[in-house]
């Protein structure tokens, strides 16, 4: 086998070993970038940030509740439910006119909300950079999405134990 079949076959192994970590819905996201064309990853990044759910009624009423992401560039919370027995529930916070930070916390519901303590703790730290935006998206946005995601296990972890 040569170089390109050995880096292929690498390529295949990672791949497979990334979609065993990720939750499904999580995975059809990193895939849907993967296999966008680059010039149209930004535009289906604001797609996603256009389809951020509003927050419920009991969050607007208690901001408190929801921790601040500091290592976003804008003013972006989050709140994690975590009850015995449920699905993890995920809710974000981000201003309009912050359509990165605010796809980056789409990504994340969509993928995440819903899924079990285990398959968000599972999830790859670094799982964004195969969705192909990392020569898109500036460095510190994209430490943006690592910071929601450790905050979220985080999160996770604290109710799982509690």
């Amino acid at each position: 086998m040569g170089g390109v079949g050995q880096r292929r076959a690498r390529a295949h192994r990672e791949a497979l070993a990334l979609r065993t970590a990720m939750r499904d819905a999580l995975h059809e996201i990193v895939e849907e970038f993967a296999d966008t064309p680059k010039e149209l990853r930004l535009p289906l990044l604001l797609q996603f940030a256009d389809a951020l759910p509003a927050l419920p009624q009991r969050l607007l009423d208690d901001r408190d509740a929801m921790e601040p992401v500091e290592e976003c560039t804008a003013p972006l919370f989050l709140a994690v439910e975590v009850e015995p027995g449920q699905p993890v529930r995920l809710f974000f916070d981000a201003p309009r006119e912050a359509p990165t930070s605010r796809g980056f916390a789409s990504v994340l519901h969509a993928g995440l909300d819903g899924g079990t303590p285990d398959e968000i703790l599972s999830t790859p730290n670094d799982f964004y950079l195969s969705m192909g935006l990392d020569d898109l998206v500036s460095p510190l946005r994209m430490r943006g999405m690592s910071g929601m995601l450790a905050r979220v296990k985080r999160r996770v972890a604290a109710g799982i134990s509690a």
